[in-house]
């Protein structure tokens, strides 16, 4: 996988751009091994979840954040530089804040932070 590929991937997630990001990811999972594969899928799913959110589709969005969480706790912590721990945490809070029904304003989709 190119850095420079994933990197973009993560402007646009960090942007809030989560089509783009998705469509990023998407090209590089294509061409992509096991475990980078594995990796991509859940940021790909959670970058989904968000775009369907979005697009006012909530129990959606709730079915593939929690996919890519499965598929990003795969992953350890650091893997590709990313803090993984911190963006299933704050994931699995969104997820836990849409099943509140909260206000769409009491909440942000979180960003992917590196690791350390």
């Amino acid at each position: 996988m190119k850095t420079g590929e994933f990197e973009r991937g993560l402007a646009h997630f960090n942007a809030q751009e989560f089509f783009t990001a998705h469509e990023v990811w998407e090209e590089i999972w294509l061409r992509t091994a096991a475990p980078e594969k594995t990796l991509l899928q859940g940021l790909i799913q959670i970058a989904a979840a968000f775009h369907h959110y979005g697009l006012g589709n909530v129990r959606g969005a709730k079915s593939l954040a929690a996919a890519g969480i499965g598929k990003l706790s795969k992953s350890p912590d650091g893997y590709r530089g990313i803090d993984v721990a911190r963006l299933v945490s704050e994931t699995q809070t969104w997820i836990d804040a849409l099943t509140e029904d909260r206000q769409a304003g009491e909440f942000y989709p979180p960003e992917i932070h590196p690791i350390g």
